[in-house]
């Protein structure tokens, strides 16, 4: 039995806690975050201006019909014996076909439901890209997290041992209690730093998992000499240029300006004929003064024109109100490039300064690294003291903690500078996560 049980636990339990990647964490984000649901369910609304827009360029079709029940009584004055009495039933329907054949603001109309079509796909589109930018956010915020609390715990083994170790100098008078005492401080220190790190890497962890919606095992770290390329192009005006014509934050406001241009023409045809063909069919049945039945067929074909003379100023104060909207919209897509081209700066400066970060804290780790080496030393053969030797260490897992976090930063600005310019989508979550190793999960 327990050999069976163990058969069944051992696959369950590999699967929990299997190594995740940057990519199988976005992809599992794509099916579960409600905030992604909700944009592509609002896709799929927006996306029904098209046909709405088309409807009114289309003929409509409508049946009606009655059915009445009549009881008359008539008395003639003075004349009683004439008096009648008549109970009976009229009904009749009707079939109505209209086909607009001149109506301008359906035509705008129509132009403008293709845009806002194409604004819902832009609309999209962002979603998508914020969706990749709070994963990759969350991904990289547990990852440093859990370097943080390795650093801090491997700190902690060190100043340990070198705590034991100047406890027996001291026993043995090799050394005085002030090496201890500053050992115990520092062992101290990095027991409440263990905690903080500890509660840190809980809530980072928490985060990720409610973008994805379940637990994500072990997350793959880069690799341990990976190497981070320069923007492609490697100039800032490139970059800039393409923010400010294909940035969707621009792309939605371009079409929210060609939208509200659309409009002034839309309320300026207001004032336009319409022309209509119409054509009826239909049959009533009623009866006559007489007392008899009739049956009437009604069948009509025609042509209907509507000509608009005055409404009380409607139009022409809705065509003041497009004209100041167009304004609006055309303040808003110039906002839009400028920011964009911020954006832009920012996160084009925020790569290339962190990849100089990068091997500066790597050239400054493998010093420190050395400096602890001869600290150590030192110690041993008596020309340092255990202050240095901790101070060293410290160095030492500090430099690591920021390499990890520069590191992170680039990642992130990288795919934000992509962001910046339209151009972010997964073949980015791909190169990135060539750039993880998650034989080194943790």
């Amino acid at each position: 039995m327990k050999r069976v049980l163990c058969s069944f636990l051992v696959p369950f339990f590999c699967t929990c806690v299997q190594a995740a990647d940057l990519l199988e964490v976005y992809r599992a984000a794509a099916e579960n975050d409600p905030v992604y649901a909700a944009a592509r369910a609002t896709l799929a609304a927006g996306q029904e201006k098209a046909p709405q827009g088309l409807a009114g360029l289309l003929p409509s079709l409508s049946v009606s019909g009655n059915t009445q029940w009549n009881d008359n009584q008539t008395e003639p004055r003075n004349q009683p014996a004439l008096k009648t009495d008549r109970q009976y039933n009229t009904h009749a329907y009707q079939l109505s076909l209209t086909q607009p054949l001149f109506r301008w603001q359906n035509w705008i109309a129509y132009d403008q439901a293709k845009l806002l079509v194409g604004q819902a796909e832009a609309n999209f589109a962002l979603a998508r890209q914020d969706l990749i930018l709070r994963v990759a956010q969350a991904y990289f915020d547990a990852l440093y997290a859990s370097e943080n609390l390795a650093a801090v715990r491997a700190n902690k083994d060190a100043i340990s041992q070198q705590l034991e170790l100047a406890k027996k100098s001291f026993e043995v008078g090799t050394s005085t209690i002030t090496d201890t005492h500053e050992a115990q401080a520092r062992y101290d220190l990095v027991l409440a730093q263990e905690i903080a790190a500890e509660s840190e890497l809980e809530v980072r962890q928490a985060s990720l998992q409610a973008l994805v919606g379940k637990a994500v095992g072990p997350l793959a770290p880069p690799r341990s000499e990976l190497v981070l390329d320069a923007p492609q192009p490697n100039r800032l005006q490139d970059w800039l240029s393409a923010a400010e014509q294909d940035a969707l934050t621009v792309q939605v406001q371009r079409l929210q300006a060609e939208i509200a241009s659309r409009e002034v023409d839309k309320q300026r045809a207001g004032h336009y004929p319409t022309l209509d063909l119409v054509a009826n069919r239909g049959k009533s049945k009623s009866f006559a003064a007489s007392g008899s039945i009739v049956d009437s067929d009604i069948a009509n074909v025609g042509v209907q024109v509507n000509i608009p003379l005055y409404q009380g100023g409607l139009v022409v104060s809705r065509q003041r109100e497009a004209v100041a909207n167009r304004l609006a919209a055309q303040s808003s897509l110039e906002a839009a490039r400028r920011n964009a081209a911020l954006a832009t700066r920012q996160h084009y400066l925020g790569v290339t300064s962190g990849l100089a970060q990068v091997n500066a804290l790597r050239a400054a780790l493998r010093s420190s690294q050395s400096a602890l080496e001869s600290n150590k030393l030192g110690y041993e053969v008596g020309v340092r003291i255990n202050i240095d030797v901790l101070n060293a260490e410290n160095q030492v897992y500090v430099t690591r903690r920021d390499l990890a976090k520069a590191t992170f930063d680039t990642f992130l600005a990288q795919l934000r500078l992509r962001a910046a310019v339209g151009g972010l989508g997964e073949e980015d979550v791909l190169r990135i996560n060539a750039l993880l190793d998650p034989a080194q999960a943790r």
